[in-house]
């Protein structure tokens, strides 16, 4: 199939366009949000091609994957024609929760396709018809060494987003051990904190591939998340065979197992298991190879695709 897409979410659409199809990525002269292109960051395939919406409108399209509610209009404007569509929501809801309609609730002219039970349940869909197909990840090209008695964190923009994020948390892991925090706009995090520089380090925007490797060295991975979807970055430290210390909150319950780590509400629950883990390797080693047996099995990259598959052939079918 010839699938248009926008870039908007990085990890995710690194696994999408690992697929067997040919992939349309919209790019404008100023890599805006709606024309970003190709990653530069992660390894896509060359069956994802970059298209200005001007070629976008004599282009072969079999079917839209939408992502943003004005990305509906914005198609049928760049391609001049309606093609069938799949929404994609990456997100759990906002505001009045559980009471919050999705932007796209009591449509029929597409399916709202969510990445999580979680979301499915909690979002209002209205008469909308839905569909879930949970994460697949590109398995991460290291394993966990853990040599550095750390603890690593990945979180875009922790200041903006604070308690939504366990910005707040942070520090109380930061007394067990030192943090290694990465992700977008995470410099000046330490001072937001007051923390001092050698509790906690921020490393912003790092190509995938490196932050892997370094994660990887640290002792375990934290997932202070309190209302989120399932993140990806969760999803491949336990792939790489880190173990995990995340809050029992929204689609982490299903994602870690018993004995992957540690998975509480109460804070010092998760405070005693980082401190296990750090004077432990061998307890933290243990742990991690649950971890990667979970993820291995539940997100990998073959079940996520094939999902993909089966369900745009059967949309594309349908609208014909």
């Amino acid at each position: 199939m010839n699938i248009l897409l926008w870039h908007v979410h990085g990890s995710w659409t690194t696994s999408f366009v690992h697929g067997r199809h040919r992939y349309l990525v919209p790019v404008t002269p100023d890599r805006g949000p709606y024309g970003l292109g190709r990653a530069r960051t992660y390894p896509w395939p060359d069956s994802a091609v970059e298209v200005t919406p001007q070629q976008l409108r004599h282009a072969d399209v079999d079917v839209v994957l939408l992502q943003r509610p004005e990305e509906h209009d914005l198609a049928r404007q760049w391609l001049g024609r309606a093609v069938p569509a799949v929404y994609v929501e990456h997100n759990t809801p906002k505001g009045d929760v559980p009471n919050t309609r999705h932007p796209m609730a009591d449509r029929d002219d597409l399916l709202l396709t969510h990445v999580t039970h979680f979301n499915e349940l909690f979002w209002d869909n209205g008469s909308t018809r839905t569909a879930v197909v949970e994460h697949g990840v590109v398995p991460p090209a290291v394993t966990w060494t853990g040599e550095l008695d750390r603890l690593a964190v990945v979180i875009n923009e922790p200041v903006r987003r604070g308690r939504i994020t366990g910005t707040d948390l942070l520090a109380r892991f930061a007394e067990i051990a030192p943090l290694d925090v990465f992700g977008m706009r995470v410099a000046g995090l330490a001072d937001h904190l007051g923390l001092p520089a050698d509790r906690l380090t921020s490393h912003d925007d790092v190509p995938q591939h490196l932050m892997h490797a370094e994660l990887a060295r640290r002792r375990a991975y934290l997932h202070l998340c309190r209302w989120t979807s399932l993140g990806l970055s969760l999803i491949e430290a336990m792939t790489i065979g880190m173990p995990v210390i995340a809050l029992a909150t929204t689609e982490a319950v299903q994602a870690v197992p018993p004995g992957a780590g540690a998975l509480a509400t109460r804070v010092d629950t998760l405070l005693a298991a980082a401190a296990r883990f750090v004077a432990d390797p061998a307890e933290a080693r243990r742990a991690g190879a649950q971890a990667r047996t979970a993820a291995l099995g539940r997100y990998g990259l073959d079940r996520f695709l094939t999902d993909w598959d089966r369900l745009l052939e059967e949309e594309v079918c349908a609208s014909r």
